[in-house]
């Protein structure tokens, strides 16, 4: 049930570095893996055709925002566990986590219910009508698949906060092998089977989903490590007001999720206007970055469950000094990988594109995004901690004010420079100016989330010191 060090380092904070290391990069894997099952779908019908292509980089960009709203929102059951481990209620885990499944149920109905709806968005945008249908088409298959998704996040969140995180990673890792192999068969139509094209890769990802909650199922079923705490010892129905309680934690998780892709999603929008070479630049840096990202948020995944132990036990200084290490390993990353892109944007460029255009457009990007990792690293491990400790609103606020109050109106002002704002740029910067503003955002963001952790930590500590 907990994680175990044969050699232990010369220092706490030796130890607890060790300890976060060993619970975050299966994690890590796992969301590399999953982030990859994205990059086949889209790399796999790109040899089909182009209205292929188009169809699913519209699908999936509808899709993604759901998804990441639903993995959000079922975050509340990672903290709820943590603290019953913390506080040894390990007769408690079941029930939580079987409401965590009827939550699950609710959210990934919800979720496919909206999945189907944003469809209709396709016919006011002013796109071919065959791409249209197909990317419909796509978001009306991978709906099937959401309430699997949101099922198997309860449960994702039950084995990391029980400090099992290698199912996960192996699980993911399935999961992309699948997706791979049966969208080589349905896209392509390979073997006898049709050629489907984009609704192929939607095939694909809805039944992966399903599978990976499957295996999960299983998984907890068969392991020893889950005796202690399995759920699925009989048949219990919702209990509102715990669906209620860990609704209260997680929606806010949801929202800032939903705010930090949906913002993403609206710069890529805005900056299409400036042509193929900066499009295809912006998307390049932010994919790189969105690669990077993984490192600091496995992080921040383990640190949640860190600090949720520590406060289940009633030890918040030990909650406080474990903030500060995670914390601190997540801005160490953070400097390594702003000097790695930094150092090696050409051959980072050079790796995505030929067009010596866009490596030039995306070598200049890059030098914001290697300037953001700090903020992006910082922002991300505080908000974690924080999320640790039961609180989850503050987290959301400040990510809504970082993303809607400064990064959005600032990248449009300096990237469209538009002639009713009286302090405007003489011309467009462009993406430069929209990637501008992530970066003011994100060190807003960074640096009130890095107040807040200090904040709470301090006043839980004072608290018990009475």
């Amino acid at each position: 049930m907990t994680v175990t060090v044969s050699a232990a380092p010369s220092s706490p904070v030796r130890l607890e570095i060790s300890t976060l290391w060993k619970l975050s990069w299966p994690m890590l894997v796992g969301q590399l893996a999953t982030v990859g099952m994205g990059v086949a779908d889209v790399a796999m019908t790109g040899h089909v055709s182009a209205a292929e292509l188009a169809a699913v980089s519209l699908g999936a960009s509808v899709w993604s925002i759901v998804l990441v709203t639903v993995m959000g929102t079922m975050m509340s059951i990672n903290t709820v566990v943590a603290h019953e481990i913390g506080a040894g209620r390990y007769d408690k885990i079941p029930h939580s986590v079987r409401q965590a499944l009827w939550k699950g149920v609710g959210v990934g109905l919800i979720a496919f219910l909206l999945t189907n709806l944003a469809t209709l968005l396709f016919d006011h945008i002013g796109l071919d009508p065959a791409v249209a249908d197909r990317a419909a088409m796509f978001l009306h298959v991978t709906s099937i698949g959401m309430p699997a998704f949101a099922c198997y996040r309860a449960l994702y969140g039950y084995t990391t906060s029980i400090n099992e995180t290698k199912p996960i990673m192996i699980i993911a890792i399935l999961g992309l092998l699948f997706v791979i192999a049966s969208n080589w068969l349905l896209v392509f139509g390979n073997w006898g089977f049709p050629q489907m094209g984009a609704v192929g890769c939607a095939v694909s990802t809805s039944a992966g989903m399903w599978l990976m909650l499957i295996a999960m199922l299983f998984w907890v079923k068969v392991s020893p490590v889950y005796r202690m705490t399995y759920p699925f010892t009989g048949w219990e129905g919702p209990d509102w007001k715990e669906i209620r309680e860990m609704l209260r934690l997680g929606l806010p998780i949801g929202v800032t999720y939903f705010a930090e892709v949906s913002a993403f999603g609206l710069i890529s929008l805005m900056v299409a206007r400036f042509g193929v070479v900066q499009v295809s630049a912006h998307q390049i840096a932010l994919n790189f970055s969105s690669l990077v990202f993984m490192v600091p948020l496995s992080f921040g995944i383990g640190l949640l469950t860190r600090v949720g132990q520590a406060m289940g036990e009633g030890n918040p200084v030990r909650a406080q000094f474990v903030s500060r290490v995670g914390v601190g390993m997540s801005v160490a990353f953070g400097v390594l990988s702003a000097a790695f892109i930094a150092l090696f944007r050409w051959e980072i460029a050079r790796a995505y594109t030929s067009d010596p255009a866009v490596q030039e457009a995306c070598v200049h990007l890059l030098l914001f995004a290697a300037l953001f990792q700090l903020s992006d690293a910082t922002q991300v491990a505080t908000a974690s901690a924080i999320r640790g400790y039961q609180v989850t609103r503050p987290p959301m606020i400040i990510q809504l004010v970082a993303f809607w109050g400064f990064s959005l109106p600032l990248g449009y002002i300096l990237g469209i420079a538009p002639a009713w704002f009286p302090w405007s740029p003489a011309a467009p910067m462009e993406s430069t100016g929209f990637w501008i503003g992530l970066v003011l955002g994100l060190t807003i963001a960074a640096v009130l989330l890095t107040w807040s952790m200090e904040r709470l930590s301090r006043q839980k500590v004072r608290l018990i010191a009475k």
